[in-house]
């Protein structure tokens, strides 16, 4: 029988609020771990590792951290390194989190920086560029608004146009009689 992968998402399903909170903190505390740096492994030691987001499985036994090396660097050495580092890391974060079970590390590398990169440069594209601009009609390359546009409507409603609120906003007046005292009575006790 082939060993299933715990830390997979249910088919359909979205993660549970629980196990989101429970992977939020499996991150920090993995991030907390890294960032001391007391390895023994000369791979880790000196390194900056970003842990962008830790995924567990529904029974909670299983974690899967995607990680990528922070100024570059080689990803393969660091997950190899990482992997060798995983009981310890195990053990460190089983301190620092209240879990029933201490869930079993596995390490993946982190590709939505190089996703947002390549979605960035389409759309930076020349082509894409062009495509948008065939898109838009004369009418809608003047994005500015225009008040007179705004308050055509009004008219027909009865409203006339007046600055006096706005004036008198200006000024510090006050126009409809509301005043900054407290509703008591502006006495500061209650019941006297």
């Amino acid at each position: 029988m082939a060993k299933k992968n715990h830390a997979t998402i249910r088919a359909g399903k979205a993660p549970s609020q629980r196990m989101l909170r429970v992977g939020e903190e499996l991150r920090h505390a993995l991030a907390a771990v890294l960032q001391r740096g007391d390895f023994h492994d000369p791979d880790l030691q000196g390194h900056l590792v970003v842990v962008s987001e830790v995924r567990i499985s529904p029974d909670l036994k299983a974690a899967t951290a995607f990680v990528s090396p922070l100024g570059g660097g080689d990803m393969d050495q660091m997950l190899a390194a990482l992997r060798r580092a995983g009981p310890y890391l195990r053990g460190q974060i089983v301190r620092a989190v209240n879990l029933r079970h201490a869930p079993t590390l596995s390490f993946e590398p982190d590709t939505s920086f190089d996703y947002a990169g390549r979605i960035d440069a389409i759309l930076h594209s020349p082509d894409v560029a062009r495509d948008l601009g065939k898109g838009r009609s004369a009418d809608d390359e003047d994005d500015s608004w225009d008040e007179e546009e705004d308050t055509e409507g009004a008219d027909d409603l009865g409203y006339e146009e007046s600055d006096d609120v706005d004036d008198a906003f200006e000024e510090g007046e006050e126009t409809d009689g509301v005043h900054d005292e407290p509703a008591n009575g502006g006495g500061g006790k209650r019941g006297a």
